[in-house]
C-alpha cells in the first residue's frame, strides 16, 4: 500500500451562473514512504487542490485519500499531527521574529515552553537563520521567508511533508539551498509530496513524477522513464535567417523521425531522430548544399519540458515564465497601488478639513 494514496479523487465547483468546474477529476496517486513524488503540471491543473485535500483543508466531492493507511476524510484529527505543510505563500507572522514564529508553532502543537524553544533553535540552525533569528520577519528577504515557513512545517518532525511550489520566487542560490534541505529530510525518512512548475526541480528532487492536467494524472514514472516514453534524441538547428525555415523543415522531415517543430520566430527547429549522430551529419550536409546558413546545430536527449509539451500541448517552461511574470507584475504594481491609495486618503482628509 502506498504511504500517500488517492483513488478516484474528485473536486467539483459550481460557480454562480456557470457550469461545473472539475478541479480534480478522478485523480489516482501513490507515494512510497521515504520518497519524493512531484506533481508536475500547468497552472490550474489541480496540484494545489490535491494538496488541500490531503492536508484536510477542503473535502473532495468524491474519492478516497489516505496517509499511512489513515482516511483523510473520516479521521482528519489523526492526519494533522503527522503532516507538515508549506504552501505557495509563506504563512508567518511578520511582526514576530524568526525564532518567535517557530516557538509559537511549537506551543500551538502543545510541545511545551521548553521543548518549543529547543526545537525552534534546532531549526534556526538547520536553516542557517542564526543571524536573523531575533529580527522581525517583515524585514526578511523572500528566500528567508520561505526558509522560516518550511522550518515551521517541520517543528513537529512530521512523517509527511507537503510542499506546494516551495521555491517560487526564490533566486537560484536560495533554490539550491532549499533543495539541499529537502534532500536531507528525505534522507532522514520524511515522505514528500511536492508540487512544482520547475522542471529542473522535479528532475533533481523527485523519485517519481506524476504529470497532472485537468485534474487527473496523465503520465507517471521516474524522470528517465518519462523522457524515454517520448523516445529518441533531438536534432536542433538554429538558423541565421528565419526566411530559410520552410526549406529547413523539408530537410528535417527527410532525415528525422517526426514532424519538425519550429519556434514562433522560425529560427529554431527541432526533430526527433533515433540515430541522432547520423541524422545530424546528413542534415548538415544537405543544408550546406542548399546554402542555408546556420547559427548553431547540435543534438540532445529529451527533457522533461519535451515530455510536458508532448503530454499537455504546451511548454512547462513557458508556464513557469508566465507565472514568474505575473508575480513580478503584481509585485511591481503594489507600490503604485499603495501610493494611489495614500493620495486618495490625503485628498479625503483635505476635503474634510475644508
Amino acid at each position: 500500500m502506498a504511504f500517500i494514496e488517492a483513488s478516484g479523487l474528485t473536486k467539483t465547483y459550481t460557480p454562480r451562473g456557470a457550469g461545473p468546474v472539475h478541479a480534480l477529476d478522478g485523480l489516482e496517486l501513490g507515494v512510497a514512504q521515504g520518497t519524493v513524488t512531484a506533481l508536475l503540471g500547468p497552472n490550474g491543473a489541480g496540484k494545489t487542490t490535491a494538496v488541500k485535500v490531503f492536508t484536510t483543508l477542503i473535502r473532495p466531492t468524491a474519492g478516497i485519500a489516505r496517509i499511512d493507511g489513515i482516511d483523510v476524510l473520516t479521521q482528519p484529527e489523526r492526519i494533522r499531527p503527522i503532516i507538515g505543510v508549506s504552501g505557495q505563500y509563506a504563512a508567518v507572522d511578520e511582526n514576530l521574529t524568526g525564532f518567535e514564529n517557530l516557538d509559537m508553532v511549537g506551543r500551538l502543537y502543545h510541545l511545551g515552553a521548553v521543548q518549543s524553544r529547543i526545537r525552534a533553535q534546532e531549526l534556526i540552525t538547520l536553516f542557517d537563520l542564526e543571524e536573523a533569528k531575533n529580527r522581525p520577519v517583515k524585514g526578511f528577504s523572500g528566500g528567508m521567508r520561505r526558509r522560516i515557513d518550511l522550518a515551521g512545517a517541520l517543528v513537529t518532525r512530521p512523517k509527511v511533508l507537503f510542499l506546494d511550489e516551495p521555491t517560487t520566487g526564490l533566486d537560484p542560490r536560495s533554490r539550491l539551498g532549499m533543495w539541499d534541505i529537502i534532500n536531507t529530510l528525505v534522507g532522514q525518512g520524511t515522505t514528500v509530496l511536492l508540487t512544482t512548475q520547475y522542471l529542473e526541480e522535479a528532475d533533481q528532487l523527485a523519485d517519481s513524477i506524476s504529470v497532472i492536467d485537468y485534474g487527473k494524472v496523465i503520465a507517471k514514472g521516474t524522470s528517465d522513464e518519462l523522457k524515454a516514453s517520448i523516445g529518441g534524441q533531438r536534432v536542433e538547428i538554429t538558423l541565421v535567417d528565419p526566411a530559410d525555415s520552410a526549406a529547413t523543415v523539408e530537410v528535417l522531415r527527410r532525415f528525422g523521425d517526426s514532424e519538425p517543430t519550429t519556434t514562433a520566430e522560425g529560427r529554431e527547429l527541432t526533430v526527433n531522430a533515433s540515430d541522432a549522430p547520423r541524422a545530424l551529419q546528413s542534415i548538415l550536409a544537405e543544408l550546406g548544399d542548399r546554402g542555408i546558413r546556420l547559427f548553431d546545430a547540435g543534438m540532445r536527449r529529451p527533457t522533461l519540458d519535451d515530455v510536458f509539451l508532448r503530454l499537455t500541448g504546451h511548454s512547462a517552461t513557458a508556464e513557469a515564465a508566465d507565472a514568474a511574470s505575473a508575480e513580478a507584475s503584481s509585485a511591481s504594481a503594489a507600490p503604485a497601488k499603495a501610493a494611489s491609495a495614500k493620495r486618495e486618503r490625503t485628498t479625503k482628509k483635505e476635503r474634510s478639513r475644508s
